[in-house]
């Protein structure tokens, strides 16, 4: 691509105004109207930009197992990659959860229920966590928020149960 000055005559105005613009399709215009050989203007080269934890999915490729259970009783196996979350998991294999503020802990409509073995070996939620369920339907003593449980080996075959949708 190259940076140029592209003179442009308004509709609404007669003169002309000097605009720049990346040229793809233009021929480049040298810069101080020199002739042969003067230098063109280039836009300058950046260094690629890193997608948030893209370092983190190369390094990880061990999955664990997971079970999310829907509001009919029918049971979904689905694998996911070790330090990413539930959530991301459910996503990534269509099940049915809203996550309407898209993993950010501003709202409860990822929450899941799990047995209550599962609910302890993954220790207190935070306070936000908490606040957030509070906003829950359906909310029981082993509630939590899938966007908050990060994928660990120790959570191979846990069971990922959705609440019920209120009837409205």
């Amino acid at each position: 691509r190259v940076v140029i000055d592209v003179a442009v005559k308004s509709r609404f105005h007669k003169k002309k105004k000097m605009r720049r613009c990346h040229a793809l399709f233009f021929r480049a215009r040298p810069l101080g109207g020199g002739g042969r050989g003067a230098a063109l203007r280039r836009r300058p080269q950046r260094p690629p930009l890193r997608r948030r934890g893209f370092a983190e999915e190369a390094a990880t490729t061990e999955t664990v197992k997971l079970v999310f259970v829907d509001q009919k009783g029918a049971e979904t196996d689905v694998s996911a990659k070790v330090g990413k979350t539930v959530l991301d998991a459910a996503l990534a294999h269509d099940i049915d959860i809203e996550a309407a503020c898209g993993g950010e802990m501003a709202c409860s409509t990822c929450h899941v229920i799990l047995e209550e073995p599962n609910f302890a070996a993954l220790g207190t939620p935070s306070e936000e966590e908490q606040d957030m369920l509070d906003l829950a339907w359906g909310l029981t003593d082993t509630s939590r928020l899938c966007c908050q449980i990060k994928v660990t080996p120790e959570l191979a075959g846990t069971k990922y149960t959705l609440p019920e949708e209120p009837a409205l």
